[in-house]
């Protein structure tokens, strides 16, 4: 199991928000395995099922197992219409002050069956993890720069 925990100049609502819709999950993967995902498969209980396409093309299926809105989604990926072999990544949120949230990613392979994905499982390391949360940071904080430029040239 590999974590990494970093604090975001954000609130947990608009940070969570790109994790539990798939379809913007692409924009800040760090291990660039994520092509694409349908739009309106928005996370929203344990339960759901979302459908990713990977950067090879193969399709997966994500079991939501964890979910609490704004602080902790978790899902097990397996292949359509198979049970998850026993991986999972978990988000945890948790405001640290008004205007920031310390986020945890956690990719746990504990769990874990088939032999054919321990390789890859093995090559999934906390540095991929911090690039993810550094790309989510990027977004949101980005976008809250953004936002206070325009109020600012809107007032001024």
């Amino acid at each position: 199991m590999v974590s990494a925990t970093r604090e975001i100049a954000a609130g947990p609502g608009q940070i969570f928000e790109l994790i539990a819709d798939p379809a913007q999950q692409p924009r800040w993967d760090g291990n660039d395995n994520l092509a694409e995902a349908a739009a309106g498969q928005r996370v929203r209980r344990v339960g759901d099922v979302f459908t990713m396409t990977l950067t090879r093309g193969a399709v997966r299926e994500n079991h939501v197992v964890e979910f609490e809105e704004g602080r902790r989604i978790a899902w097990m990926p397996a292949e359509p219409g198979q049970e998850p072999p026993g991986h999972l990544w978990r988000w945890e949120l948790e405001p640290a002050d008004a205007s920031r949230t310390r986020v945890t990613h956690t990719y746990d392979w504990t769990q874990l069956t088939d032999e054919k994905r321990f390789g890859r499982a093995r090559a999934t390391t906390a540095g991929k993890l911090w690039a993810s949360l550094d790309r989510l940071a990027a977004l949101v904080e980005g976008a809250d720069r953004a936002t206070a430029v325009a109020s600012a040239v809107e007032e001024g």
